[in-house]
């Protein structure tokens, strides 16, 4: 199912997405923002849940649907599909954001500029309530409030729409 909410902006629905999923128990929550728009994003979301569902120290809790929008920075490109992952882990930060790089590099990311077109981009938007800020880790992450791609499906995990 799909709904458009303009015309740039297209939320798209599945069994996945958006879905709830029990808790194990783990000391730590987070929010992932995921991303891509090379390929077929929407299949490869639901592959990269099953991996996330599976592993031993993340357990996925919630999904949003996702949000097909127009790209920012670089805009010569195609529109980005996006969606939010609410998770609990027994990573700490820095081990949860080499999670998230083991992830892209799994799904064949490749970072070639700023902005570019990409397969996947998985980022740590919140881990529990603290803030980090070194040059390899930004927590929250940096802009997200500005962002239609974390704040559309965001509204969904806190009961909107």
């Amino acid at each position: 199912m799909r709904k458009e909410l303009s015309s740039d902006l297209v939320l798209y629905f599945s069994d996945l997405f958006p879905a709830r999923f029990g808790q194990k128990g783990m000391p730590h929550r987070a929010l992932l923002g995921i991303g891509g728009n090379i390929g077929e994003v929407k299949r490869r979301f639901h592959k990269l849940t099953a991996i996330v569902r599976h592993h031993p120290r993340i357990n996925l809790l919630a999904t949003a649907p996702i949000l097909k929008n127009p790209p920012f920075g670089f805009l010569d490109q195609p529109d980005f599909f996006n969606s939010v992952l609410l998770v609990e882990t027994s990573f700490s930060p820095k081990e949860l954001l080499l999670f998230c790089f083991w992830l892209e590099k799994r799904f064949k990311r490749r970072r070639t500029f700023k902005n570019a077109p990409r397969t996947l981009d998985v980022d740590i938007i919140f881990y529990d309530d603290i803030s980090i800020d070194t040059k390899d880790l930004q927590i929250p992450h940096p802009h997200w409030w500005e962002r239609e791609s974390v704040i559309i499906p965001l509204q969904f995990l806190e009961g909107g729409r």
